[in-house]
């Protein structure tokens, strides 16, 4: 026997029997896997948002939809491990910056139509405002952080004199996840016919010049 070679078992006679692999290669393998897995999920979500077959992110990552189980234990876990590139990221950096806008009218201006923005380009965040996944701790906690912002600008709003009185915190949620809905559910208008209908939006909500 050559030695440092190992055998999965011991061999009848007159058979020949392959060396087992290594722990280090097993685990090298798996890495691999692993981060060929993220990868496709990333291009996979991001296009096509986290309800995407599972079956499109394996042959992406060039492995089987059970090992994709294995690793994450389904899509929530996969979600879970790509959701910070996909949504959550970008989402926050909206949010920051729209509380650094000094002026309200323009704070609401801008967080409205960066929402709105990102919805057509990240189908993924339309599932998060849905709720499609509510298994997921990082999904809730983005929705949590919306609602903050949606009380922040409604009150301050109304405050400034800038929102329709009758405009509540329901109403910009709703706008936002009825937005949500068609997006997932219907045509996609063009992004021109897109724009053009978020200023309808701004300009409903707003309270008249006097």
């Amino acid at each position: 026997m050559t030695p440092g070679v190992k055998f999965a078992r011991v061999a009848e006679e007159g058979e020949v029997v392959a060396p087992s692999r290594s722990t280090s290669e097993l685990r090298t393998d798996a890495r691999r896997n692993a981060a060929q897995i993220l990868a496709a999920a990333r291009n996979v979500f991001g296009e096509h948002g986290f309800s995407a077959p599972l079956e499109d992110v394996a042959v992406a990552a060039g492995v089987s939809k059970a090992t994709i189980f294995n690793r994450f234990g389904g899509r929530v876990g996969l979600i879970e491990a790509v959701i910070e590139d996909v949504v959550a990221a970008e989402s926050q950096r909206i949010i920051e910056h729209t509380r650094s806008i000094p002026d309200v009218a323009e704070r609401i201006d801008h967080y409205l139509g960066a929402i709105r923005d990102l919805q057509y380009r990240r189908p993924a965040v339309n599932d998060v405002l849905l709720q499609e996944y509510p298994h997921s701790e990082q999904l809730l906690a983005i929705c949590h952080a919306a609602g903050e912002i949606y009380d922040e600008l409604v009150e301050a709003g109304h405050a400034a004199g800038v929102l329709a009185p009758e405009f509540t915190r329901e109403d910009l949620h709703a706008l936002i996840v009825d937005n949500a809905l068609a997006l997932k559910h219907g045509s996609r208008p063009p992004r021109a016919d897109y724009d053009r209908r978020t200023g309808f939006i701004l300009g409903g909500i707003r309270r008249p010049a006097r």
